[in-house]
């Protein structure tokens, strides 16, 4: 995590509290359940576990979701593995936002989330007061 700057802590307060967080990851998981049950039993409940048919039926892209995915595959940001990481982290931020449909908008944020894991460099060392006099 990068360190939290002055800006940060200029922001003013979440709009949304826990309890609030809470139920909305409750009612994405439920959503997630649902979609799970229609491939039966055995069907993984939750998306970060969702593949092959399960998965493409789960997201669905619309036209501007899926050329948003193909520009970032063409750009060498998304390899296999990572499309389909895109696709369950996309439909997952839709189920958090109650959207039946997983939009461009969704993808869009999913493709910074992944840009900002690994490939975020290290944060410079602390320089100690005494050091830097």
């Amino acid at each position: 995590m990068p360190p939290v700057t002055a800006a940060d802590l200029a922001l003013p307060p979440p709009s949304e509290g826990t309890a609030e967080a809470a139920v909305r990851v409750a009612q994405a998981r439920e959503a997630q359940a649902e979609r799970a049950a229609a491939f039966g039993p055995d069907a993984p409940l939750l998306n970060a576990r969702a593949e092959g048919a399960q998965l493409e039926k789960a997201v669905a892209l619309d036209e501007p979701a899926r050329a948003l995915m193909s520009r970032a595959a063409e750009a060498g940001h998304l390899t296999a593995r990572g499309w389909t990481r895109t696709l369950r982290l996309a439909r997952t931020i839709a189920d958090l936002e109650g959207a039946g449909a997983v939009r461009r908008v969704h993808v869009a944020e999913a493709l910074i989330y992944r840009r900002i894991g690994p490939t975020m460099p290290e944060p410079a060392p602390m320089q100690s007061f005494s050091s830097a006099i």
